[in-house]
């Protein structure tokens, strides 16, 4: 038995155990939004939905924690779910907010791929929003941290244009043969491009439609203004486009035949992500294409054989299929392309190397570097 408090020692409930024990245990909302948001950029998302459940027992209508449920639904795969979440955010739903969150239209616009004219309308419903928002950023005086929430804005309404080009150029769907097609992708992208001048995405883009016009010229001077943007920053710095966008010029850079500059994008996207399945595949894919070049080139191609440049396509294509097998990865045409050209080298008699032989990928970069003393590299 614990010893009795004296009679003259007034007590205070509020300090007691019990409520003590009850206040930790009962964090409150803006510390649970704030735990699922950090556990959704760790990527636990069955976590973070719980933590997002628990703020909305407790307030049903919180749009953020809203937000951040459908979201982790989505990324965990329950689309239908996530799909209703977001619907519950936007007019007719009688729970929606007065002004619907704009990443709810962008959400919904992805989900809707089985429907082009509801994505176009997800899409543009975001862009109004999203415009509305920045007209108020733009009157207001000075607040804090308002430049960086306009350029945020800014990039987003960028994002949703270049989602709407990408439906309208999508051969799936009918649009692509629409009369109207090309003039549309022009106007959204001059939109892009008034809306945030020099935006890397919306050039490369710009340079993606040219390349559908046969264009080729025009596409490598968008290209260049894109790339001469971000190539020399550090790969640590912000300003550098995540690596779904750098993959995205690689791309462009191979269909132009720019094989020096797709390599240096590759370099600092493996610098970052050494695990990274799509860019070890466009780094194969890359030295597959120059070797063929090196063989109508008679064999040589800056100062490599095209068994060389054979060989180090063999090694990348070899180690993207064992991380794409490893992690289960879900892109099925990405592995048959890689096995295709296997089979290629493999009949040209290039073999894996050795193994501990091909680990080091040094020369091969530096003869990348060297090629350009500042490191520039002439696109024309």
């Amino acid at each position: 038995m614990g010893r009795t408090r004296p009679k003259t020692r007034k007590i205070k409930p509020v300090v007691t155990a019990n409520t003590a024990e009850e206040s930790a245990s009962a964090p409150s909302v803006p510390a649970l939004l704030e735990k699922a948001q950090s556990l959704i950029v760790q990527c636990d998302y069955e976590l973070a939905g719980r933590f997002a459940r628990r703020v909305l027992e407790r307030e049903p209508g919180n749009v953020e924690a809203k937000e951040m449920l459908g979201v982790t639904q989505l990324e965990t795969g329950e689309l239908d779910a996530a799909r209703k979440t977001f619907l519950s955010l936007i007019p007719p739903h009688p729970a929606a907010p007065a002004t619907p969150p704009p990443s709810a239209h962008l959400y919904l616009a992805q989900l809707s791929d089985d429907d082009p004219q509801v994505a176009l309308r997800h899409y543009q419903s975001a862009v109004d929003i999203l415009s509305a928002q920045l007209k108020g950023k733009e009157r207001a005086v000075d607040p804090v941290g308002s430049n960086d929430d306009e350029a945020e804005t800014k990039r987003s309404i960028v994002r949703a244009l270049i989602g709407m080009v990408e439906i309208w150029m999508d051969p799936s769907y009918d649009l692509c043969f629409d009369p109207a097609a090309e003039q549309t992708c022009e106007d959204l992208l001059n939109l892009a491009l008034q809306t945030d001048p020099g935006n890397t995405e919306a050039l490369q883009a710009l340079a993606s439609v040219r390349m559908s016009q046969q264009r080729p010229d025009d596409a490598k001077v968008c290209l260049e203004q894109a790339w001469s943007q971000w190539k020399d920053l550090e790969l640590d710095d912000p300003r550098l486009p995540p690596i779904p966008s750098r993959l995205a010029i690689v791309k462009l850079f191979l269909e132009l035949s720019l094989y020096t500059p797709a390599l240096l994008v590759l370099q600092g996207i493996m610098a970052t992500d050494d695990q990274e399945v799509e860019a070890w595949y466009l780094e194969g894919w890359c030295f597959f294409l120059m070797a063929e070049q090196a063989q109508e080139n008679g064999g040589k191609l800056d100062e490599l054989t095209w068994e060389e440049l054979a060989r180090d396509a063999r090694d990348c294509l070899e180690t993207c299929q064992m991380l794409h097998t490893n992690q289960e990865h879900p892109d099925a045409p990405l592995l048959e392309h890689v096995r295709e050209l296997i089979a290629k080298l493999e009949l040209l008699g290039i073999h894996p190397s050795p193994e501990g032989e091909g680990d080091d990928d040094g020369d091969g970069w530096e003869d990348v570097e060297d090629s350009d003393d500042d490191g520039d590299v002439e696109m024309a």
